[in-house]
Parts: C-alpha cells; sequence; structure tokens
C-alpha cells in the first residue's frame, strides 16, 4: 500500500488597487485638476473665449503632467518626489560623511544618515543576557532583533511545508491581535565570504592532529578559496510604545518597563515562530545589532568584525554602526564598498502558485541582495473601514462609468471580488496585515550592480513578482529594506 499523496499548498495575493482618491485621481492629480479648472473659470470670466485660447499652451501641460505615465506613475505623481531628490542635490543633502570625533557622543546613538539618524541602541540594566533594542523617539517604537535559522523549505517534505506555512500564518495571527505590535520585519540576506570563516573554524575546533585526515584536512582548507555566499536571516519586532502605554505603566514604566513588556511579546513570537520552522537562535546585543548594520553598509567589513571578535559572531561598536561616506544618485546608492539599488514589490502573484515562490528570486547565482518582508498588523475596526471604504469607492466608479455609458471594467470586478473575500475573513475572525516587500541589490562596482540587477529582474519575472525601482528614493529605500528595524514609512 502507498501513503496518500498530500496537496502542497499553493497561495494567492489580492489585486492592488490603484484607484485614487476621487474619479480614479491620486491627491496630486485631483489638485492639479482643481487649480486647473479654477484658472480657466477665472480666465473665461476676466477675459473670455480668446483668453483661454491664448493659455492654451497651459491646459496641454497641464493635461500631460496628468495623463502621461512614467514607471507606472503619472508626471504629476513624480513631482513631489523628484523635487525633494532636486533640494538634496541643491542642499548638499546626497553626500553624507561620518565626521572625526570632536566632543562625547550619547552612548548607544547609531550616528546613521538620513531618517534614521536619531535611532539608539538601549540595554536594560538588569537584563539576564545581553539583549538590547533599538529605540526610535520619533516613531515611538522599541524594536528587538532576532536571528533566526531553518531547514531548506525546498527539501522539505509537502507535509512539512504545509504545516511551516499554516503555522506562520497562525504566529502573524497571534502578533496582529496583539495590538501593541507596530511591524514585524524578516529580512534575509547573503553576505559576502572568504576562507577566513573556514580557516578559523578549523583553527578553534578542528585537530590538525589527527593521522592522516588532520594533514588532509589542513591542506584542504590551505586550498580553499571563496565559499558560496552564505545567508543570514533576521526577525525584527517593533513595539508601539503609545499603543502598549497601559501595559509599560503596569510593568514599572519608562524604557525598563516597556523592556518588560517587549520581552514577554519576544518569547511569545519565537515561541509562535517554532511552529513555522524557524528557530530563534538569539536575540542580539547592542554591538551585534551594530554589526548587521554596518555590514549592510560595508559588506566587506565583514571578515573583520568576525576575526575580532570572541562570541564568534560579527561584533561593533554602536557609534561605528553607520557608513563612512554615502553617496545618493537617483537610481542607486554609494556607500564604503558597495553600490546599492532597492525595488519595491509592486505585486505579488495573482494566481494560484506554491508557497516557495520566491525561492529562484533569493538563490539567484552570484548575486548579493537582501530581501525584506515587513508586516503591518491593523486592527479590526480600521481594516473593517478600510474594506467599506474601497467597497464604496469601486461601486461609485462603476455608478459612474455606467452614467457616461462606457464599458465595465473587469479590473473591478477583480478587485471587488478580492475585496469581499478580505471582508468574509475579517468577519471570519482572521486577522489583517499590510505586507511590503523590498529587494535590496548590491554589488561592489556600478557595472557589477547594473548586472546583478539584470539578473535579479527577470528571476522576478519567473517568480511572478513585479518589481519596481525607487528612484529618487534610494536612502530612504535601503534603510527600510537593508536594515533589520522594522520601519514602515518611506
Amino acid at each position: 500500500m502507498t501513503a496518500p499523496s498530500v496537496a502542497p499548498v499553493t497561495v494567492r495575493f489580492p489585486h492592488r488597487s490603484r484607484r485614487g482618491i476621487l474619479l480614479g485621481l491620486s491627491l496630486p492629480q485631483l489638485v492639479l485638476v482643481s487649480c486647473t479648472l479654477a484658472l480657466l473659470l477665472m480666465t473665461v470670466i476676466s477675459t473670455g473665449l480668446l483668453g483661454a485660447v491664448a493659455l492654451a499652451p497651459l491646459w496641454v501641460a497641464s493635461g500631460a503632467l496628468i495623463a502621461i505615465r512614467r514607471h507606472g506613475r503619472s508626471l504629476i505623481d513624480w513631482a513631489p518626489i523628484v523635487t525633494r531628490y532636486a533640494h538634496r542635490r541643491r542642499t548638499g543633502q546626497t553626500h553624507w560623511l561620518a565626521r572625526p570625533l570632536t566632543r562625547p557622543r550619547q552612548d548607544g546613538v547609531l550616528h546613521l544618515p538620513g531618517t534614521v539618524a536619531s535611532l539608539k541602541v538601549v540595554t536594560p540594566g538588569d537584563s539576564a543576557n545581553d539583549a538590547s533594542a533599538v529605540h526610535d523617539p520619533h516613531q515611538q517604537t522599541l524594536t528587538a532583533i532576532a536571528r533566526v535559522s531553518s531547514r531548506a523549505f525546498a527539501l522539505l517534505e509537502t507535509t512539512t511545508q504545509n504545516h511551516n506555512v499554516a503555522g506562520w500564518g497562525r504566529a502573524l495571527a497571534g502578533i496582529a491581535r496583539t495590538g501593541h505590535v507596530a511591524t514585524v520585519q524578516v529580512l534575509e540576506r547573503t553576505v559576502p565570504d572568504t576562507r577566513d570563516t573556514l580557516a578559523r573554524h578549523w583553527s578553534q575546533q578542528g585537530h590538525p592532529e589527527t593521522p592522516v585526515a588532520g594533514q588532509v584536512y589542513s591542506e584542504l582548507v590551505a586550498s580553499a578559496g571563496p565559499a558560496a555566499a552564505p545567508h543570514e536571516a533576521y526577525l525584527a519586532i517593533s513595539l508601539d510604545l503609545r499603543a502598549a502605554k497601559r501595559l509599560i505603566s503596569q510593568a514599572g514604566g519608562g524604557l525598563p518597563g516597556a523592556f518588560t513588556v517587549l520581552e514577554q511579546t519576544t518569547s511569545s513570537i519565537a515561541q509562535a515562530a517554532r511552529s513555522a520552522g524557524l528557530m530563534v537562535t538569539g536575540w542580539l546585543s547592542a554591538r551585534e545589532i551594530a554589526a548587521v548594520i554596518r555590514t549592510a553598509y560595508d559588506p566587506k567589513a565583514l571578515s573583520g568584525l568576525q576575526q575580532w571578535s570572541q562570541s564568534g559572531q560579527a561584533e561593533a561598536d554602536p557609534a561605528a554602526a553607520g557608513p563612512v561616506v554615502q553617496v545618493e544618485e537617483y537610481d542607486r546608492l554609494a556607500t564604503d564598498s558597495a553600490r546599492h539599488a532597492t525595488y519595491w514589490v509592486e505585486d505579488w502573484p495573482r494566481t494560484e502558485t506554491s508557497a516557495g515562490f520566491l525561492h529562484g528570486l533569493m538563490f539567484t547565482a552570484g548575486v548579493r541582495r537582501t530581501l525584506s518582508l515587513i508586516y503591518a498588523p491593523q486592527g479590526l475596526e480600521s481594516a473593517m473601514r478600510d474594506v467599506q471604504r474601497k467597497k464604496a469607492a469601486i461601486i461609485a466608479d462603476a455608478n459612474e462609468r455606467s452614467r457616461r455609458g462606457q464599458v465595465d471594467s473587469e479590473a473591478d470586478s477583480v478587485e471587488y471580488a478580492d475585496v469581499k473575500t478580505r471582508e468574509r475573513q475579517l468577519l471570519a475572525g482572521h486577522a489583517d496585515v499590510a505586507l511590503t516587500g523590498l529587494l535590496t541589490v548590491s554589488a561592489e562596482t556600478d557595472a557589477l550592480l547594473d548586472a546583478a540587477c539584470a539578473q535579479i529582474e527577470t528571476a522576478a519575472v519567473t517568480a511572478q513578482v513585479d518589481l519596481r525601482r525607487l528612484n529618487f528614493q534610494q536612502p530612504d529605500a535601503f534603510a527600510l529594506g537593508a536594515l533589520p528595524l522594522a520601519r514602515t514609512a518611506l
């Protein structure tokens, strides 16, 4: 007798809405249309039709800004983004240099460029271990980072794969229901490797004095070249200090109370992650957090940070976590020893596909990259309001087209079906999370970066994933996607 076959779990993502605020128009488009119509009315009243005809180039330019699209956005939607980039170039903010120490620095401040400049690593004084967290005073969050490991998903049996997928869904549902977790980030990256790691392991754990085998292994280690790029995975949990205010007060208040609540939250999340096949191997200390950030900006520093570490894991001084130099270009970011380009996952697979659909993208040969999945839990009430708002917008647009005698849109029918499915899931008690995917590609030179980006874009097509390069936004996109800080604002 043969065991019955088990069908693998398949996934399908809902249609991403491109619906605007009113009549399909985004906020910049709506503002431009309103200003143009107001100016046209004033022109007709004051100078008549001849004045309106004389300003025809202005009306044509306004229409072009609304109608012409570039990389999925209209020209007027690009205007605020490009304007901010131009302002940064004009004021010299596209170049960032680390300043030498001229005065005492506050302990724990990471000294990073851009929007993450105010982040600080804090450690509880009575902690049983060296686990630390990143405090964001502006967004009022406290983020703990864990190093995680798991067996290769593609090599697991179908039953185990299905169990892990269901377990991760239950873990996310539990996180969303707590009400005080702001963000969850899963970051998986490849890092450069040299023979130093292998030689260091052999010198610490090997037995070269063993007859025959010891000599053979020593010769192999001495002649070994760089190995395949190893993979690292991190899980970042961001506690919303405002939402957890009551729990923090009950725990003693202040950062000590916040750490108590965070430790309780991370403990339950680590236990839930085990059901998804994820093993939390340790929560990072302040120096380990600094090393993870440092090696994102300067991948070549990994070997030195590991060499001088006593724990075997890379460690760095938090004051030296940031890059020495950062140069922003419109489509890439240059840091100490690497060039980076960050993509946004604009569309996930909209047809039934296997749960391991990202495997080809994550294991593209010869490409150094960082993939971040950022989950933002949403409360039941806000999720239901969002559902009702989207349903009303779809119905209103359909009625407007019917009034004008236009044909129905199949995209609206698909989107309405997805919204109804989401509403049924919410009514059944399922939690709601907003998913953002960011992919950062890194290389040593611009030519190698262009070649790596071409490989990644090809692999994304095979994975049924649509990538959009975040032009004019690379520094903020890199901070969100390449650093395990569980942030969401872009």
